[in-house]
């Protein structure tokens, strides 16, 4: 079970925390049904003091708790400030010492548009890459000019601390973090019902300040490019192997103490979103698809395709082109 809160303040943007948490919640239900078991995240809502919570667009918000009294989480919601983020800033300035707090015990921190200020505020950004609402980046690089703003980049990840810049972008950022905690199947299975023809992948609108993982191995870093830079060919992993010195023993020992995973799984995800890219931009057949991915058996690549993505490589390239797609259907 993961545990989210969404921090409310007065002049927070409602679909910046709605959206997250239904795709969030669209995960639970998926993944539950799966595994024939009970829901997999608890949602709830935060207001500093407990008390119930008038947002500037006219809604009011019943909490479930105050911010003092939030369990341990996996991950905390900062929303979008609407129009000027100061007030709210200076609003928040006594609970932002929480705040550290909860980053500090390792909770996801994820900012949602100008919700990066009051990170910033809090020093959880200095020296650290961040990005907020593309209408104030001026403002935050003056007044966090220690700050490494990202204006090219829609979403940032420094350790357990994300910004994003739009709404549409925590739905990417949350498709990402589903991935994570449910694996693929379940992620694209979400990902079909809200709006696939304008999602971006993670790796391709955000900011890490790690190469391509959370570890420093500078040999399996090696290897990820290797296998970035030959991946329409059939590889061997025991000829990478070779190429790095070590036995596959060895190499694939290593990988996995670096990254949890072994390199096999790295090379098909690498394969799978440049399928999905192929699908969505051009009009090549699944088996020239198969092909310009390194494989030769279309028949194994619409598998492997169906396996992470929950649909058949047609039945995706028809819902992402806005064509009939039923979510209660997966081929």
């Amino acid at each position: 079970m993961y545990t989210v809160a969404t921090l409310l303040y007065p002049q927070a943007l409602a679909t910046s925390f709605t959206l997250p948490v239904e795709i969030l919640q669209a995960a639970s239900q998926t993944a539950s049904v799966r595994i024939r078991g009970a829901a997999q995240v608890h949602t709830l809502l935060a207001t500093p003091d407990g008390e119930p919570m008038r947002l500037s667009s006219g809604l009011n918000l019943q909490p479930d708790l105050a911010l003092t009294a939030l369990p341990a989480l996996d991950m905390l919601l900062l929303p979008a400030i609407w129009r000027s983020p100061q007030p709210t800033v200076t609003l928040m300035r006594p609970w932002l010492p929480l705040i550290r707090d909860l980053a500090a015990a390792g909770t996801r921190l994820c900012s949602v548009g100008t919700g990066s200020f009051l990170l910033a505020e809090a020093g959880l950004l200095t020296g650290q890459p961040a990005t907020t609402h593309w209408n104030y980046f001026e403002r935050f690089a003056r007044r966090y000019p220690l700050v490494q703003l990202k204006t090219r980049h829609l979403i940032t990840q420094s350790g357990n601390i994300y910004c994003v810049g739009s709404v549409n972008s925590i739905a990417d950022l949350m498709v990402h973090i589903v991935e994570e905690w449910f694996g693929s199947a379940v992620a694209r299975a979400v990902e079909n019902q809200f709006s696939p023809e304008i999602r971006r992948s993670f790796r391709a609108a955000a900011y890490q300040d790690e190469a391509d993982s959370s570890h420093h191995d500078e040999m399996v870093i090696e290897a990820q490019q290797w296998l970035r830079d030959h991946l329409g060919r059939q590889v061997a992993m025991g000829d990478l192997a070779a190429l790095l010195g070590l036995s596959v023993r060895n190499f694939n020992r290593r990988y996995r103490q670096a990254t949890g995973s072994s390199p096999q799984a790295y090379l098909q995800r690498l394969r799978i979103n440049q399928a999905r890219e192929l699908l969505k931009h051009s009009n090549l057949g699944v088996g020239e698809i198969a092909w310009q991915v390194g494989l030769q058996d279309a028949s194994y690549f619409s598998q492997l395709f169906r396996r992470h993505c929950g649909v058949s490589p047609l039945r995706y390239r028809q819902a992402v082109r806005g064509k009939l797609f039923s979510a209660g259907v997966l081929e």
